[in-house]
């Protein structure tokens, strides 16, 4: 398996809950014989989107050529951030909105159409560390902002199945040997 894995933590010094889970991800992948290539959203520096004409038609920075490049090589996506304010970090979605773009992820749509999913033949999996509980976040929030990612973004261009997994509580040293127990199996597997 061809796994792009996207490191959302926006702290360009590292060493948070994130990237040790990516990390055990990334070593337990490669351990089960996938070949992984990593897309450091932190480390890159791009622009912020601010019009529809810009998202439409200028090209993209070089930085997210190169991210578009193990995309489109990838037949698996693992996006791994934290949950800030209920959502995505802001650095995650604005990476998000430049590689995501007409002519890459999706085609533009005829009069009477959708919109062309071009990222079609990919899964995903989300990784989404929180300090609540995972549970109270499904259940009260009803992991909205999970859900909108796996539908408006990375559904509506064709990447499916996209699974979740919610590491709560992570301020919990138990909470955190088990989840990347259980991340580990999930990079063995390539799912």
């Amino acid at each position: 398996m061809k796994i792009a894995l996207i490191q959302g933590h926006p702290d360009p010094a590292g060493g948070h809950f994130c990237h040790a889970l990516a990390d055990a991800y990334a070593q337990a992948a490669r351990e089960g014989g996938h070949e992984v290539r990593p897309i450091e959203v932190a480390q890159l520096e791009f622009p912020l989107l601010q019009s529809a004409a810009q998202w439409e038609g200028d090209v993209p920075p070089g930085p997210i050529l190169g991210a578009q490049e193990t995309l489109a090589w990838a037949q698996h996506v693992v996006i791994v951030f934290p949950l800030w304010l209920g959502d995505m970090p802001a650095r995650l979605k604005g990476f998000l909105e430049q590689a995501l773009r007409p002519g890459f992820a999706i085609g533009k749509a005829q009069p009477g159409r959708f919109w062309k999913k071009l990222l079609g033949g990919r899964s995903a999996r989300l990784i989404v560390t929180m300090g609540m509980p995972a549970f109270f976040y499904r259940v009260y929030y009803r992991a909205h902002s999970v859900k909108s990612l796996q539908r408006n973004i990375l559904e509506f261009c064709g990447i499916s199945p996209v699974r979740s997994s919610l590491v709560g509580t992570i301020d919990s040293a138990t909470a955190r040997q088990i989840a990347l127990a259980k991340i580990q199996m999930l990079g063995r597997a390539g799912k």
